[in-house]
């Protein structure tokens, strides 16, 4: 599906070179801004993907949009990693990009506090309690303000600018009052909380404003956007009608309509089924599993280790089955890899030490000198090894207490290119919505997620590719380009005002 954004009419700036082609005036038709740039500048004495010094980072939403940005005349806003550090716009890989710079307090005030003590927990279901502080609120003003600068000095005359995520939530109303004809959507990678748990917000009018900036607001789920439109029509008075928001001026009169609905957003299907082909990658998974005693059963978890992704209820679960008898140790296994995650926030670093005890004490209370109950792995992999690792796994355990998408669960199913293999999946994360043929449970009760867990370990072969075939076919028809492709032709459709 094409996507309705004028093709790049000029070369890209040289490739690697700060600044090269670029300058205050250049000015771009299509524009995305996310808190982080699509690269990564490389470690010392590495050259880059390009011998530039920075690579492509990894992640869903680079792999979304970077094709299409090397197609389009746009330009990639965002923070390129190092604070107090100046840099030149530049080009890499086919897409120019615009830096943001912030400074030591920015990052520890707007990112670490109000982004991810502040939003973070109170978006996901006050998991951990947020914490608010008018210091931390003011920055996101701030560093909001600038990147919302950096849109203006670059948009060309009604260019589509899409904004990225929780981080810059002020954006959209700060670009609609300098440059009301931009085209401005906005999508929220996380879940968006029911106004009884957003109401605690203190600035939840000033979010909900900055949000209503935007043609088009999208979420992962239909409940996000329902709880986002309520929260609209309650702390603002909005007035809604269906997916539509009617946003009135200081004057009283309506100014634009803000629509809110879902898009779900998927993987890169072709990527991940190239790689589970790959002899090399077969080969690998069968080496995992003989490195752990080739046991009958192979679970595997991979999260960000964060306290929203239920790997405590997973622990748990795992160890009181191995307790019952129901498990043993050396026909199971259990695979978790808890790629680091914040580790300068206190919750984060109490968390790993509680997780790593209790893995402790799962392994040294059921291990034997042959095998091992739970191999933890504290690291981030390549992609490479992590497609290595869905075709070892057997049963994959997805138990987020909240997730506004998880794309780990659409990874596996689309590795399963045998339609084998069983997926065990949170209800509380956005995948559900479409993976409806996994053994759907609620993490809280763990005897209900022990039951799946033993549900997927016994499955017979039939029912699981039955299951698997049914969630590969809604993962292949609705690939990280659909999901692109979708939002942004609904951005740039005629509204049709629903007085009714």
């Amino acid at each position: 599906m094409q996507t309705p954004v004028q093709e790049k009419h000029t070369a890209p700036a040289t490739s690697g070179a700060a600044g090269a082609g670029h300058g205050s005036e250049t000015k771009y038709d299509f524009m995305v801004v996310s808190n982080r740039l699509p690269v990564d500048r490389c470690a010392p004495g590495e050259s880059g993907d390009d011998g530039s010094g920075w690579r492509r980072s990894p992640g869903g939403l680079v792999t979304a949009l970077a094709p299409m940005m090397t197609k389009t005349d746009g330009a990639w806003v965002g923070w390129h990693g190092a604070p107090d550090e100046t840099v030149k716009p530049f080009s890499h890989g086919g897409m120019d990009l615009v830096p943001v710079q912030l400074s030591t307090d920015d990052v520890e005030l707007y990112y670490e506090g109000f982004s991810n003590a502040t939003l973070w927990p109170l978006y996901h279901d006050v998991i951990a309690p947020p914490e608010f502080h008018r210091t931390w609120w003011d920055s996101y003003r701030k560093v909001n303000r600038r990147f919302a600068d950096a849109v203006v000095r670059h948009a060309d005359e009604g260019a589509t600018v899409w904004v990225q995520d929780y981080q810059l939530q002020l954006v959209p109303r700060m670009l609609r009052e300098a440059r009301p004809d931009l085209r401005i959507g906005f999508f929220n990678h996380i879940p968006f909380p029911p106004p009884e748990i957003f109401a605690q917000l203190p600035w939840r009018q000033a979010i909900i404003d900055g949000l209503l900036g935007a043609d088009l607001v999208g979420f992962q789920r239909t409940s996000d956007a329902g709880n986002f439109m309520r929260s609209a029509r309650r702390f603002l008075g909005a007035s809604v009608k269906q997916q539509q928001v009617h946003v009135k001026g200081p004057d009283g009169q309506i100014t634009h309509i803000a629509r809110a609905q879902a898009f779900p957003i998927s993987i890169d299907v072709r990527h991940i089924s190239e790689l589970a082909a790959t002899p090399e990658i077969v080969e690998r998974a069968r080496q995992i599993r003989q490195d752990l005693g080739n046991p009958k059963t192979i679970l595997l978890g991979v999260d960000r280790l964060d306290y929203t992704k239920g790997i405590r209820h997973r622990l748990k679960a795992f160890e009181e089955l191995l307790a019952d008898g129901k498990l043993s140790v050396g026909d199971a296994t259990l695979i978790q890899v808890a790629s680091p995650s914040r580790e300068r926030v206190e919750q984060y670093r109490l968390l790993r030490e509680e997780v790593e005890g209790t893995v402790g004490h799962i392994n040294g209370t059921y291990d034997t000198i042959e095998n091992t109950a739970v191999r933890y792995l504290h690291h981030s992999y390549p992609v490479e090894e992590m497609v290595a690792l869905y075709l070892a796994a057997d049963v994959m355990l997805v138990t987020a207490l909240r997730d506004g998408m998880n794309l780990v669960a659409k990874e596996y199913v689309t590795a399963r290119t045998n339609n084998d293999g069983a997926l065990v999946l949170s209800e509380f994360a956005g995948a559900a919505d479409q993976l409806k043929q996994a053994l759907l449970m609620n993490p809280h009760d763990i005897d209900g997620l022990k039951s799946a867990i033993m549900r997927a370990v016994e499955m017979q072969p039939r029912e699981a590719g039955r299951r698997m075939r049914a969630m590969r076919k809604q993962i292949l028809e609705h690939d990280v380009d659909h999901w692109s492709a979708d939002f942004l032709h609904a951005l740039n459709e005629k509204v049709v005002r629903d007085d009714s």
